[in-house]
Order: C-alpha cells, then structure tokens, then sequence
C-alpha cells in the first residue's frame, strides 16, 4: 500500500523559521522517520512538497489510482484553499491533515480550517511527532479497510459458488 505525504508553503523551510512555534527538527528529518516507520511496516511512502497551490492540487489528483491514501500538512493553504480542499474530496482517498502546532491556540485567521472536513482526521499540536502519529493512524485505516475489502469479496465468492 502507498501513502503519499503532500507538504504546504514553507514547509521546507522547518529548522529555520520559527522554532519556537515549529521546533528545530527538519523536514528531511520528519520524511526520513515516517519512511522507517513505512518501511518497517510494509508501506511505501511519497513526499511532495510546494510552496505553489496549483502544484499541490496536481499532486492531489495525481494520487488517484496511484495511492491508498494521502497525509497533507496543507500549512497556510489550510485557511484560504478552497481548491485543495476539492481536489481531497474529489480523488476520495483517505486523508488525514497534520499541523505541527495547535492551530486552536494561534491567531484567529489560523483556527479555520478549509480541508479538515473533507479529511478523515487531523492531527494538531504535537509537533512532528504528529506525523509519526498520522502514520500510525493511516496504517492503521488502511489495515482495516484491506481487511473490509477482502472479507467482502470472500462473502461475495461464497454467495457465487452456492
């Protein structure tokens, strides 16, 4: 199963900017930890990151019939992009939004989310822990809906040969 992680403006500019709100760690750092827990568990993982929304919108798109399902830190497009919010809905993918802080307690433009509705989840607050945290939770739905798929077609093949 695939897992593609789609990161936000300025994401890759994490260890540099605001370290007091987004800590020191790096998003190499973050990418190469959610590939060991992938590896570790059988999943493959894809990292994309833009600071364009055009782009993060393709790339959206781009999971359907590529992927099992998508982490996406959308960063400010979270607020403003109702277009990343339609391509989520449209590939009909589970998806679950990170944000490495408690968007809740930032300023009032950040506690609005535009995607978070049509995520399966988010994950806000607990730094880039909270991408170990999507992970576990996306192998986890990914799992049981695997399972779902094959009891199903068990039952169907059942009801065909009696």
């Amino acid at each position: 199963m695939k897992v593609v992680v789609i990161q936000g403006p300025n994401l890759n500019m994490l260890g540099h900017r605001e370290q007091s709100i987004y800590g020191g760690m790096k998003l190499e750092e973050i990418h190469s930890q959610m590939e060991a827990v992938a590896k570790q568990n059988g999943f493959e993982i894809e990292f994309f990151q833009s600071n364009l929304e055009g782009e993060i919108v393709d790339r959206i798109q781009e999971c359907l019939g590529d992927a099992d399902g998508i982490i996406i830190n959308p960063a400010a497009y979270t607020h403003t992009s109702i277009a990343i919010r339609d391509a989520i809905s449209a590939v009909s993918l589970p998806a679950i939004e990170v944000h490495i802080s408690n968007i809740y307690r930032r300023e009032e433009f950040r506690q609005k989310s535009m995607t978070a509705a049509v995520c399966t989840g988010q994950i806000s607050g607990f730094g880039p822990f909270g991408y170990h945290l999507a992970m576990i939770s996306m192998m986890q739905m990914l799992g049981e809906l695997d399972a779902l798929r094959k009891a199903q077609a068990a039952q169907q093949q059942a009801v065909a040969q009696a």
